[in-house]
């Protein structure tokens, strides 16, 4: 028996979660990036949604940590290869939490009213 169409559908179907995880995400994010059109009477719900999404992206984040130090490929090549991809994306990951929470600082300063950051 041929197993591999059921493997193809599974690893595509887990890439298709994974894709509708970020752009679920990037939906929660997208107030931030318009952090200058905000109307801050809204600005307690931007903060929980940049909360939920910085929990979407710290779970992601995990599991390619965890993706990251337990390789499950066989070959050598191939392993080489995801190493190297799952440590750039854990690095852009991480640069992505870091520059969202700055972002989260500056809406809940601007919040407060007390005048703008910079």
């Amino acid at each position: 028996m041929n197993d591999a169409p059921s493997s193809i559908f599974k690893k595509g179907s887990q890439a298709a979660i994974i894709l509708a995880l970020w752009i679920f995400t990037a939906w929660l994010f997208y107030p931030l990036f318009t952090l200058n059109a905000i109307q801050m009477a809204n600005a307690k719900l931007y903060l929980f949604r940049a909360a939920i999404g910085i929990a979407i992206m710290l779970i992601l984040f995990g599991k390619t940590i965890f993706d990251l130090f337990f390789l499950q490929s066989s070959s050598e090549a191939k392993a080489i290869l995801n190493t190297i991809f799952l440590v750039v994306y854990s690095f852009v990951i991480a640069g992505g939490i870091i520059y969202m929470v700055s972002r989260m600082i500056v809406l809940y300063i601007r919040s407060i009213d007390t005048g703008s950051p910079f």
